[in-house]
């Protein structure tokens, strides 16, 4: 199409063109569509430019050619234009179009201008009419909306009018309903007059009484009937009671009423008594249908209350005997065998899942037949609980008494109490197997707790006494073993069977444990049987008190047993005393060293086995401490004060057992200080520090008794470096430190001490400092240094004596005395020259 435009247009341009004095004519329609400003000014300009028309052939062919020469449209080849320049000669304008092309311009020039005035016209007209239009286009809306609103109106009218109508159609059918209601009502009364008047005759006028009444296939609609007639004449007597008693026709109404009461009564009952025997007989063959038409019929009755009890009563669990001893045996074995809570556990799971079985069957039958199975389910979950259930815990949990308790040989206390928790717990998961099956609006969970409220009464009290009972048992059973253990150990001696009987009698961890598990068993039945926060505080704090108690009182008599011990070693030390200070010149030498030894060694036995007691006794008490720690501490916090009071009375508990201790750590210093002084007494010779001078080097060793004692504090206090720790530790080894100190200072003064003597004192000091250093006291340590400090008295000479304790005067007291140990302190005249001296300096 532009194409064709196109041409029409370049053929128009050219026609005028050729006439040159015609105006061109140029089209609207020209500049409709995809217009383009260079095709215009070619369709003018290709006549008067014929090279313009060359460059635009040329462009739109590309560079094709043919034997290298440019073929125009018209057929004609085209010359160069530098030979037709060349051809034409010099006299020819360099433009000669000129002229035309302006003449063209101004025409089209002339023709656009008419063009836009015509356009312009065109569209002013057109904007004109299109005012025109608009404005009748508004006025027919505005015509058109009036006949809206008015249609509006009408229908708005009409639906009042179809609503007004609707309504008082409503009301009639009210009226219509209201009045057929009434008239049946009505029919109704007075049908139920007329039966009224029928009962209202004497017993002998009933044999008249309606067909209704008697005919077995509208029982439902005379039972209705009946119901009926009884609440309507019970209604009109409670009325007439409360009305004036001068009124003679009431009274005779009342009195006549009576009458009708009772004979609908006594066929009410005689109604619900056929009902009940066809439900049973239905029952027995297991016709559903019959027995789901019986009970509804019934359920007019009391609510149906009485057929529900007669089904449930009926069922074979209530009433067979056998039912009840099978539970029995299930649970309780055989007759005469005691049984075991594991095995009742058995048993009453294999029982209550039977039950739960047996209801769950029940529930299908009484959903199919029962009107209201729900209150018929709560009637049977109700009957188990307290007939079947209460049964069986009372010949399983005997409640014993706390004046006589049962013998642990038959189980104690502790078989009660396990047995209840085994019951409480089974069935507690059965009220809750019972509650899935579903039993209405019963509380089946509170039920199950009511059976054993008789128990949980005085469970606290039960729980304490079985745990005292427990710890009886098992002193009197420990005391029983020690007793043998003397028996079996009389033929190997005296000491020999002391010694094992004292170890037998030694605190054991072991017991500690047992006490522990029991409190930890006691504590679970405490969970199990306290619902309530507050109550298992309280509990979980009484039996935690009772291992207090008992963990007190075990540990303080075993620290009492290894004292006594302690105690015979000191009297078979003091016997050795006495009779070596009477007889020792008439008793043989190895005898008296027999004694000497046996005493020793009494009294080294002892001193471990108090340790050993102090090792287990902290154990123990660490045990105790842990248990509560993590598994009371949590329970005790809904009450407040119970955990503070629960630490308080865990602090008192043990600190009998932490006096005992203390006596025997001191007792064991006693121990031990006798055995340095036995050693000491024994071992130390006067020449050892009062060598003659034979001119024999002096001997820097320790002396005999300082190894001897050295030895043994350092194999005795073994078991104290094993077994103490902390504070305590430190407070035995310091005291122990401070005894061997003051007991060398005091031994020292019994001999006289020459210069190699004193080199010597100071070797055994230095040997008794590095083992003290081991107590990692330093207080002890510094004693020492000073001890090896005033043992230079008896080293240097006397002039220099004045000049050793310039930077220590402290210890100038302590060796003034050393000094008079002086072989030489009576011939150098010490004591006059240390009195001026000492007189001096203060």
């Amino acid at each position: 199409m532009k194409e064709s435009r196109d041409g029409t247009k370049s053929e128009r341009v050219t026609k005028s063109s050729s006439v040159g004095s015609l105006p061109l004519i140029l089209d609207v329609d020209y500049f409709k569509g995809d217009f383009s400003f260079d095709a215009l000014f070619g369709s003018l300009v290709n006549k008067l430019l014929p090279s313009f028309q060359e460059e635009e052939t040329d462009s739109s062919e590309g560079h094709g050619s043919l034997g290298g020469n440019d073929v125009i449209p018209n057929g004609h080849m085209r010359v160069p234009s530098d030979v037709a320049k060349s051809a034409e000669g010099v006299s020819t304008p360099l433009f000669p179009e000129v002229d035309a092309l302006l003449f063209l311009f101004k025409d089209s020039c002339k023709e656009l201008v008419d063009l836009q005035q015509k356009v312009d016209a065109n569209l002013y007209n057109l904007k004109k009419e299109l005012s025109v239009q608009d404005s009748k286009h508004r006025k027919t809306l505005c015509k058109l909306e009036k006949g809206v609103d008015g249609l509006f109106d009408s229908f708005a009218r009409l639906d009042s009018r179809i609503s007004s109508v609707g309504q008082t159609a409503a009301k009639i059918g009210d009226h219509l309903q209201s009045t057929d209601s009434q008239r049946e009502t009505a029919s109704q009364t007075i049908e139920l007059i007329k039966y009224l008047m029928e009962f209202n005759r004497g017993p002998g006028d009933l044999m008249e009484i309606s067909p209704l009444f008697s005919d077995d296939s509208r029982v439902a609609e005379a039972a209705a009937v009946a119901q009926k007639l009884r609440s309507f004449a019970e209604e009109d007597i409670g009325r007439q009671g409360i009305a004036v008693p001068s009124l003679v026709g009431n009274a005779t109404a009342s009195r006549g009423l009576d009458v009708a009461v009772a004979n609908l009564q006594d066929y009410c009952n005689e109604l619900e008594n056929r009902l009940l025997a066809r439900f049973d007989a239905a029952s027995q063959r297991r016709e559903l249908l019959t027995m789901a038409e019986c009970a509804k019929i019934l359920s007019q009755f009391n609510r149906g209350t009485s057929a529900m009890q007669h089904y449930v009563a009926t069922q074979p669990m209530f009433i067979d005997v056998e039912v009840m001893n099978a539970d029995t045996r299930l649970v309780l074995g055989d007759q005469g065998s005691q049984a075991s809570p594991n095995n009742v556990a058995r048993g009453l799971s294999s029982l209550y899942k039977q039950i739960t079985d047996t209801v769950r069957q029940e529930a299908a039958t009484v959903m199919s037949v029962f009107p209201s199975p729900n209150d018929v389910m709560s009637i049977l979950v109700q009957r188990v609980l307290e007939q079947r259930v209460t049964a069986l815990l009372d010949k399983l949990l005997v409640k014993p008494s706390l004046v006589n308790l049962p013998p642990v040989e038959q189980g104690g206390l502790l078989l009660y109490l396990r047995m209840l928790a085994v019951a409480y717990e089974k069935t507690q998961e059965l009220a809750r197997d019972l509650q899935a099956v579903g039993c209405g609006d019963l509380d089946v969970k509170g039920l199950a707790e009511s059976l054993f409220l008789a128990h949980k009464d005085e469970y606290s009290e039960l729980e304490q006494a079985s745990l005292r009972q427990l710890y009886h048992a098992k002193m009197e059973e420990l005391c029983a073993e020690s007793e043998q253990q003397i028996d079996s150990a009389g033929s190997i001696g005296c000491s020999k069977g002391a010694a094992i009987a004292s170890s037998h009698q030694q605190i054991l961890v072991t017991v500690v444990t047992e006490f522990v598990h029991w409190n930890e068993e006691a504590i679970s039945r405490c969970t199990l049987f306290s619902s309530q926060p507050t109550t298992l505080a309280n509990n979980v704090k009484a039996v935690f008190t009772c291992l207090l108690d008992q963990v007190s009182q075990y540990i303080t008599e075993g620290l009492e047993r290894a004292r006594e011990s302690l105690n015979d070693a000191a009297a078979l030390r003091e016997r050795f005393v006495l009779g070596t200070s009477v007889s020792r010149r008439r008793v043989a030498a190895a005898a008296a060293s027999a004694a000497e030894a046996a005493a020793a060694a009494a009294g080294e036995s002892s001193f471990r086995s108090f340790m050993v007691a102090v090792q287990r006794c902290g154990s123990s008490v660490a045990l105790v401490q842990q248990y509560f720690a993590n598994s009371l501490s949590r329970l005790l916090l809904p009450v407040d004060g119970a955990h503070a009071t629960s630490c308080e009375e865990m602090a008192t508990a043990m600190s009998s057992a932490e006096a005992v201790a203390y006596k025997g750590l001191q007792q064991c210093i006693e121990t031990v200080m006798a055995e340095v002084e036995r050693l000491l007494s024994a071992e130390q010779k006067a020449t050892d520090y009062r060598s003659p001078d034979d001119g024999i080097a002096p001997d820097h060793r320790a002396t005999n008794a300082c190894t001897r004692v050295v030895a043994y504090l350092s194999r005795v206090l073994e078991s104290a470096f094993t077994v103490l720790e902390g504070p305590n530790k430190q407070a035995f080894l310091t005291e122990l430190g401070n005894r061997l100190h003051k007991g060398l200072l005091n031994h020292w003064q019994k001999f006289t001490f020459n210069p190699s003597g004193g080199l010597r004192l100071k070797r055994d000091i230095t040997e008794y400092g590095e083992f003290v250093r081991s107590f990692n006291a330093p207080t002890v340590d510094e004693k020492f240094e000073l001890l090896g400090i005033m043992a230079n008295v008896f080293i240097v000479a006397p002039e220099s004596l004045s000049t050793l304790f310039e930077g220590t005067p402290s210890i100038r007291k302590d060796a003034q005395r050393f000094i008079q140990l002086r072989e030489d302190y009576k011939s150098a005249k010490l004591a006059s020259r240390l009195s001026s001296l000492w007189a001096s300096s203060s």
